[in-house]
C-alpha cells in the first residue's frame, strides 16, 4: 500500500495545497477620542441684545451729560 502525503487535506477537496494566505500588514494603532460636549455659549440673539442694552445706556448718559450742562441734568 501507498502513503498518503500529510500535506493537508485541502488538495483532496479542490482546494490550494496547504497554502494559508496571512496578512503580513502591521496591526494599525487606534487612537483613544475622548468626545467631549460643548456648553452652548451666548448665541447671536443674546450678543446683540446685550450690546443693544450697553448702548442704549451709553447713549442715556451722555444725553444726561450734556443736558447737565445746562443744569437740568440727572446724574450731572
Amino acid at each position: 500500500m501507498a502513503k498518503r502525503s500529510s500535506r493537508g487535506g485541502r488538495a483532496a477537496k479542490g482546494g490550494a495545497a496547504g497554502r494559508q494566505t496571512k496578512s503580513k500588514k502591521a496591526a494599525v494603532a487606534v487612537a483613544e477620542v475622548k468626545v467631549v460636549e460643548e456648553k452652548p455659549g451666548l448665541g447671536i440673539d443674546g450678543g446683540i441684545a446685550v450690546m443693544t442694552t450697553v448702548l442704549l445706556l451709553a447713549a442715556i448718559l451722555f444725553v444726561d451729560y450734556h443736558l447737565g450742562s445746562y443744569g437740568s441734568g440727572l446724574f450731572f
